[in-house]
């Protein structure tokens, strides 16, 4: 099986303490998440393993960005939040991300609605995914779930992803394993490249 990580919106806006969502009173609970993430990036690197970053931006004047998600976005567009060519629409500099990497840019929950995701991991020949990222219950659930009926394996690193509480991270990942959409594993538990943990 080729397998490829993909690393869900581990942005700016997100993540970093000056970002626009905690600038809005809605910081991630677990701080752990992007450390985690930096190792998960460095040993698929060293394995060989393609790494695909996604990024959830607008263009400006969020003309993409839909009646809907504009209801939640709660203060965002004030801020200009997750608008491309700004620094919270970035990936975090701890993850290493640069012009030579493979970045899908998405404007929807699911990373591969409207996107040439699908395309991208079918030319590298992908069969199984290893994901992790934010936030667990919404952008990587969704996209976790659109990956399982695409029919790629799924193995989620439950410990290089955050939500907005505790009980979010944990209610997502159990949905994910009980449902049999990934099977979970944690970079803390010894996680490698080499030894993926077989499908449900």
């Amino acid at each position: 099986m080729s397998t490829a990580l993909l690393v869900v919106d581990v942005q700016n806006g997100f993540c970093h303490p000056d970002g626009s969502l905690p600038r809005l009173g809605r910081a991630l609970d677990g701080a752990a998440a992007v450390a985690n993430t930096a190792v998960a990036v460095a040993r698929a690197r060293e394995a060989g393993v393609p790494v695909v970053f996604t990024r959830h931006v607008y263009r400006p004047g969020r003309v993409d960005e839909g009646p809907r998600l504009a209801e939640l976005s709660g203060g965002l567009a004030e801020l200009h939040g997750l608008e491309l060519g700004t620094w919270a629409a970035d990936v975090v500099d701890e993850l290493g991300c640069t012009a030579a990497d493979l970045v899908v840019d998405k404007a929807r929950f699911d990373a591969f609605l409207w996107t040439s995701l699908d395309p991208l991991l079918q030319g590298l020949g992908v069969t199984g995914l290893v994901v992790c990222g934010v936030v667990t219950n919404v952008c990587v659930e969704s996209t976790v779930r659109a990956a399982f009926m695409r029919d790629y394996r799924v193995t989620l690193l439950e410990d290089c992803c955050a939500a907005m509480t505790r009980r979010q991270h944990e209610i997502g990942v159990e949905i994910m394993r009980d449902i049999g959409f990934a099977v979970i594993a944690s970079i803390g538990g010894g996680f490698t490249f080499g030894a993926l943990p077989e499908a449900a």
